[in-house]
């Protein structure tokens, strides 16, 4: 087979399993593919292609021996702000460009023990701060439906190399919709889990409370599959919950009798692309053809106010996480000069990108004396009413349904110079981090050849009922089959 890195997870797991394909045939078959993509799209940071020969060797032994589990064997990447022991994590920033950490990411570590092939690292918004990959030092990531668009951010590499075939899937980390957003633009499926069902032990962190690692695949079984093994509770992570994890395969069912679906109005913003709302109400048709009870008269008036909040605790976070990169310890460090402050100073002045910068500056006012109360705290409480207007809407409904992004992919540079329209493009995402509960993304329809994404939203840990719904919508529908012109 001479496109082999085109299969799923499911797909090759077969294979390995009836020996009818090996792993390092399908990880050669990836990094060639890798190889010819990266010149025109640009997802990865770095390829470890000597690695991950010597690991699918490994996988292949494990196969042999009866041992293969559904992951082992199966090429991935891995977004370039998780831990991973031996390789460079740069989180896309010239302050962590040589950082070369000296253990795994809990995540890293279960695809490990799981037996996977990593490939690399791929690109992103620098500090995951950004919703167009645009943000990263080291060069923008495109769009593999149009080379002229952007990919989403700030998993923008991670969402491009499952598009583009260039792995199997990969992990990416969502703090206001930074895996489902750039799934949408990219038309793969991506899942935000509910906060603390995934260990964020060796995720370099953002936002804190609102950071949270999950799957970027080509289908909803793959999507089951990846959660199966990096969900479950991590004593390293404070944040994480020891609930028992389900067997998510077990959701997958191809119809949604007994589903009572909520349509808020609110995320049908003003300003929505007109095709982009056609596609919507075709896709919640399709989910009543399913069974589903539709319901689109759903209220969540604090919704407008999310930006704003998201806006205030997501700086404020970062300006207290980032402070650690002060050139002492680790990464880029300013020697020209023997003041120690100056020295620091410059550190971040050179090591930190705009966009960095910019919110560091807008979280420390936020927290500063005499702002902190009418910013933070305000913040705080907002966060709480949504929260609470989530928890009432899902005593009614198992799950609302929303569009992914108002609009399609935009143009590179288009936003740019205007932060106020970029972060306008998480507008239907930032609730679900704020709140905790989990979200899914999954392709929806195209317009003008440019993808659309349907999220999910769900309870805390119903991940199930989003895999169910997602699932049953995929297999009703061709736009998984779709493949982009590059």
């Amino acid at each position: 087979m001479d496109d082999l890195y085109r299969l799923t997870i499911g797909e090759a797991h077969q294979l390995l399993k009836r020996k009818q394909l090996s792993s390092v045939e399908l990880t050669k078959a990836c990094l060639k593919r890798l190889a010819q993509a990266e010149e025109k799209v640009h997802a990865c940071i770095t390829v470890c292609g000597e690695m991950a020969m010597r690991q699918a060797a490994e996988a292949d032994k494990a196969i042999g021996s009866g041992k293969a589990k559904p992951l082992t064997g199966i090429p991935t990447i891995i977004k370039d702000n998780m831990c991973t022991r031996g390789i460079k994590t740069t989180c896309a920033s010239r302050i962590l460009e040589n950082f070369v950490p000296p253990y795994n990411a809990t995540v890293v570590e279960k695809l490990n023990a799981a037996g996977v092939v990593v490939l690399g690292k791929a690109n992103m918004d620098e500090f995951a701060m950004g919703s167009s990959t645009e943000n990263s030092a080291f060069f923008p990531t495109r769009n593999p439906w149009d080379l002229d668009r952007v990919p989403g951010g700030s998993s923008g590499g991670s969402a491009v190399a499952v598009a583009a075939d260039e792995a199997v899937y990969t992990l990416g980390s969502d703090t206001g919709g930074s895996i489902r957003q750039p799934a949408g633009f990219c038309s793969v499926v991506g899942m935000k889990p509910t906060y603390g069902r995934v260990s964020r032990f060796g995720l370099v962190a953002f936002a804190s409370s609102l950071d949270q690692i999950g799957p970027i695949t080509k289908t909803v079984t793959d999507c089951a599959l990846v959660m199966n093994v990096i969900s479950g509770h991590d004593p390293r992570d404070s944040t994480s919950v020891p609930n028992p994890v389900p067997d998510y395969t077990k959701s997958l069912i191809p119809d949604l009798k007994k589903l009572r679906i909520g349509i808020p109005k609110e995320y049908l913003v003003e300003g929505m692309q007109p095709e982009v709302r056609v596609i919507m109400q075709a896709a919640i048709a399709k989910l009543e053809e399913l069974g589903a009870e539709v319901d689109w008269n759903v209220s969540l008036p604090h919704t407008k106010y999310a930006l704003a909040a998201y806006y205030i605790l997501a700086p404020s976070e970062a300006s207290a996480n980032l402070a650690r990169y002060d050139g002492v310890k680790y990464g880029f460090s300013y020697r020209d000069t023997s003041n120690m402050w100056e020295a620091m100073e410059k550190t971040k002045q050179f090591g930190f990108g705009a966009e960095v910068k910019r919110r560091i500056m807008l979280g420390t006012y936020a927290l500063s004396a005499g702002y902190y109360d009418a910013y933070y705290l305000k913040a705080q409480k907002v966060r709480t009413l949504i929260k609470q207007e989530f928890d009432h809407a899902f005593e009614k409904y198992d799950a609302l349904v929303t569009p992914t992004s108002p609009t399609v992919p935009f143009k590179l540079g288009e936003r740019v110079d205007d932060p106020v329209q970029m972060y306008l493009s998480d507008i239907c995402t930032l609730p679900t981090n704020i709140a905790g509960i989990p979200g899914i993304s999954v392709p929806a329809g195209f317009v003008d050849g440019l993808p659309v994404g349907m999220q999910i939203l769900g309870k805390h840990f119903d991940e199930a009922t989003l895999l169910r719904i997602a699932f049953a919508y995929e297999q009703a529908t061709d736009w998984r089959k779709k493949r982009p012109p590059m």
